[in-house]
């Protein structure tokens, strides 16, 4: 049998992409407790993200979630990772307040913050290790976060991944409403 790798390609992101959900979840956690949240983004999923990272443009004028809608549209799949809000009760003041009673419920635990940014540096070594491309995108998480993807998270991030001959997720350039596919 023969078999062509751009053939297999998309099946064999998914598995990888599996793998990088692991990576994520088993990533140490403050206090041990997990509050970290996975999702893997497909199919037409990922049209649905890319629409509302251009429509959201409108709403805050940040045109670089142009360019990454462009980007999402050239992915296989996205991973998004958040984390739901729970002070850790620690009072170690990183948020910025001098105790857990005091800060306000808007502000998040610096615990968690830094427990989503494990669990995404976690994933996207194992990303590297199994030589898939990836990038972080806080604007595609932020879509993801809005379109509630997952559900009573917040600091939602997104891992878009490919695997092609150039990485088109670096060396971006710009996009203007009128270039960007709908």
């Amino acid at each position: 049998m023969i078999q062509n790798e751009r053939d297999s390609r998309h099946e064999h992101i998914l598995m990888a992409a599996r793998q990088i959900m692991t990576a994520a979840r088993t990533a140490p956690k403050g206090k041990g407790i997990d509050i970290i949240e996975i999702a893997l983004i497909e199919g037409d999923e990922l049209k649905v993200l890319s629409s509302k990272m251009i429509a959201m443009v409108e709403e805050h004028g940040m045109k670089f979630f142009l360019r990454d809608a462009d980007n999402i549209s050239h992915a296989e799949c996205v991973i998004i990772i958040g984390t739901r809000c729970q002070v850790q009760g620690l009072n170690c003041g990183h948020c910025g307040y001098k105790t857990c009673s005091a800060k306000p419920a808007n502000v998040p635990c610096a615990i968690n913050s830094v427990d989503v940014g494990i669990a995404i540096g976690s994933a996207c070594s194992m990303a590297a290790d199994l030589r898939l491309d990836s990038r972080v995108m806080f604007s595609a998480g932020l879509a993801a976060q809005r379109l509630n993807w997952l559900p009573g998270c917040q600091q939602v991030f997104a891992i878009p991944l490919s695997a092609s001959s150039k990485n088109p997720f670096f060396d971006r350039k710009p996009k203007t409403q009128e270039n960007t596919p709908q």
